[in-house]
């Protein structure tokens, strides 16, 4: 089966591998407690969009994202909404679908 190119946000990527990676990359070029910058906030809103719990994980809107710590001593992506509620999400699951 030939590779399924995909677009997060500006971006276009030949196959989901190398979203993976773009993401992964970005993850870990932020210290814990970081905001991120718009650039690359620009790409995380549009890989949100394609999270199966998107709706549920906006909410009231994203004002803004960070790396924060996750489960087991990882890193991850999190939303800080207009409310000020938090939530972590998983790029590798936008990237699944």
């Amino acid at each position: 089966m030939p590779a399924k190119p995909i677009t997060i946000g500006p971006l276009n990527f030949a196959n989901r591998g190398d979203a993976n990676s773009f993401l992964r990359t970005m993850l870990n070029r932020y210290d814990l407690g970081d905001r991120v910058n718009a650039a690359d906030e620009d790409v995380l809103r549009g890989a949100l969009v394609l999270h199966p719990e998107a709706d549920q994980k906006i909410g009231c809107g994203v004002a803004h994202f960070s790396v924060r710590s996750a489960d087991y001593g990882t890193r991850c992506f999190w939303i800080t909404r207009f409310d000020g509620t938090t939530e972590k999400f998983s790029y590798k699951t936008c990237i699944r679908g």
